[in-house]
């Protein structure tokens, strides 16, 4: 008799779980350029570039203690008022997801044999978390990040990663990264026309 077909085996190409070639990844070799770690190091370069360019500056004005002690005071300041604390930390959120997010890339093999990841070409917060756009290397599409939602959720600390594709160009996935959901109730309301439970009377004891 003939065997029937298992579920199992039909599985989604896509997904590198079920990649044949395992033995790729012994002969892949990460390309890693100057003009490439810039990139991914953008914010964290520009933003020591001002902290060391302010130092400086400051320095010609006052003395190098008196210009750390303002740098350390403006910084106190931003991370105690509320609008820019907001502002920082959601901008940290975006520095946090980008990388998390090209070391997805790399443990879940969504890049190419050369070893090239797909670039982030922007990351930005809104509501519920972060949006990021990312252009596709060849050999890469909106099917792969679509198979690695889970992954990218939990390399990001998210609750859960939507991805979208690109109505113009096959080669832009946009990632949602969904930390908040800003519809769910915070404070909950007790209804006044509930009944009410009667409040439990103690036995009286007769003598």
């Amino acid at each position: 008799m003939p065997s029937k077909s298992n579920p199992r085996n039909h599985r989604d190409p896509r997904n590198p779980r079920n990649n044949p070639y395992v033995s790729d990844g012994l002969a892949m070799q990460l390309h890693h350029s100057a003009a490439g770690t810039f990139w991914r190091f953008r914010t964290e370069i520009s933003t020591l570039g001002t902290l060391v360019g302010s130092t400086y500056l400051l320095t010609l004005v006052v003395t190098l203690i008196w210009a750390l002690v303002l740098v350390a005071a403006v910084m106190a300041a931003l991370l105690t008022l509320p609008w820019s604390r907001r502002f920082l930390m959601r901008r940290t959120w975006c520095v946090i997801s980008r990388h998390r997010m090209q070391r997805v890339f790399y443990e879940t093999r969504m890049h190419t044999r050369s070893g090239r990841l797909s670039m982030i070409l922007r990351i930005h917060p809104t509501e519920v978390g972060e949006r990021a756009l990312i252009w596709c290397r060849a050999g890469i599409c909106f099917e792969d990040f679509e198979a690695h939602t889970g992954e990218i959720a939990a390399a990001c600390y998210a609750r859960e990663a939507r991805v979208e594709r690109s109505k113009r160009w096959a080669q832009i996935v946009v990632v949602n990264i969904v930390r908040r959901d800003t519809l769910a109730a915070h404070n909950i309301i007790p209804s006044g026309l509930a009944p009410k439970k009667p409040a439990p009377q103690e036995d009286q004891i007769t003598a």
